[in-house]
């Protein structure tokens, strides 16, 4: 387990910042960017659960993912190979991208098949999932450019993230009542001039 005794080191103040292990990095490294926006995802769906009381069963299951969320930027966070003799760096699994796309299916199943793209809103619920469900897909951005940069990078990350946007994407529908409550985007509703409407 971890343990904070201080919370502030000093040892940031020169703009770097360490990881799990290897050199110390610039705040600013792409790395740390990832896992710092994996973080601010987090805090956008704690953010969203101050919704979900009244949602016991979405309300574990967004809990669930924060913890996970954890995994990912430790995983991020921990860039190389692990030595033979030393214990295992805590990565993603496939188990948790799998328990991820039950719950998709599980929700999407009970939705009625979408005629138009979602716009974010129609209750607070959803319109504070889907700035999670962006946050998340900013990450992944971030993640899949860090791949191509650094060999290291855990696919399964890549892959826990993508499959994170949608169900959150999905939950943002089951929490606009079932999707009766989705605001549609309609394709040029606004092109028309002012003399038209």
């Amino acid at each position: 387990m971890v343990k904070l005794n201080r919370i502030y080191t000093r040892t940031g103040d020169d703009g770097t910042t360490g990881l799990v292990r290897g050199p110390r990095r610039a705040k600013h490294d792409l790395r740390v960017a990832a896992y710092g926006t994996i973080e601010e995802a987090n805090a956008f769906i704690g953010q969203a659960r101050l919704y979900t009381t009244s949602m016991p069963k979405i309300d574990r299951l967004l809990g669930r993912i924060q913890n996970d969320l954890f995994d990912v930027g430790s995983d991020l966070a921990t860039p190389g190979e692990d030595a033979p003799d030393a214990p295992k760096s805590l990565r993603v699994t496939a188990v948790q991208t799998a328990w991820i796309e039950q719950e998709i299916d599980q929700y999407n199943d009970a939705l009625a098949p979408l005629k138009s793209f979602v716009l974010p809103g129609g209750t607070p619920t959803s319109a504070a999932l889907h700035i999670a469900r962006t946050t998340v897909r900013r990450a992944e951005r971030i993640v899949v450019e860090l791949a191509s940069i650094e060999p290291d990078v855990s696919p399964e990350a890549i892959r826990y993230l993508n499959r994170l946007s949608d169900l959150l994407f999905v939950l943002g529908r089951v929490t606009n009542a079932n999707g009766d409550k989705d605001v549609l985007w309609v394709p040029g509703n606004n092109t028309r001039t002012a003399k038209d409407n």
